[in-house]
């Protein structure tokens, strides 16, 4: 389960880009413009769970899971923050973290399975990006 065997999963590599590396995972940002949605990926080989980890392991996955909240927060202000790991359709541990507002296109139900994604404009991604590593950067503990 070592950091240098680890291969990104082809459908995240797919449906996500890259935001940032903290040091457990690596910070995505859904490509799906209906909703601020971050996906976090450990950089482990063979992870499922989260229990996979060991309990350091763990414990810095939260804290990237709180440091990705404040800045999907400070990015994207929204009424529920919705918090996942699913592992159906693809196995390796992601961590998502959705930017719900009243009325967004699927509320109150959940975003997966509803509807299709609709990508970021070219013109707006970087912006989108941008914005989000100078929020995560400005988490440093």
């Amino acid at each position: 389960m070592s950091e240098a065997d680890f291969t990104l999963d082809p459908r995240l590599a797919i449906d996500t880009c890259a935001v940032a590396s903290l040091p457990l995972c690596e910070v995505r940002l859904m490509n799906d413009a209906r909703y601020p949605w971050l996906v976090l990926v450990p950089r482990r080989t063979g992870l499922v769970e989260i229990t996979d980890l060991d309990i350091a392991g763990q414990a810095t996955l939260w804290q990237e899971v709180n440091r990705a909240s404040a800045a999907l927060h400070a990015t994207a202000p929204c009424d529920k923050l919705n918090l996942g790991a699913l592992g159906n359709i693809v196995r390796q541990l992601h961590v998502h973290l959705v930017a719900r507002r009243v009325g967004d296109a699927a509320w109150p139900g959940p975003v997966w399975g509803h509807g299709h994604a609709q990508p970021y404009a070219n013109a707006d991604l970087p912006g989108r990006l941008d914005a989000l590593r100078r929020a995560l950067a400005a988490t440093l503990p």
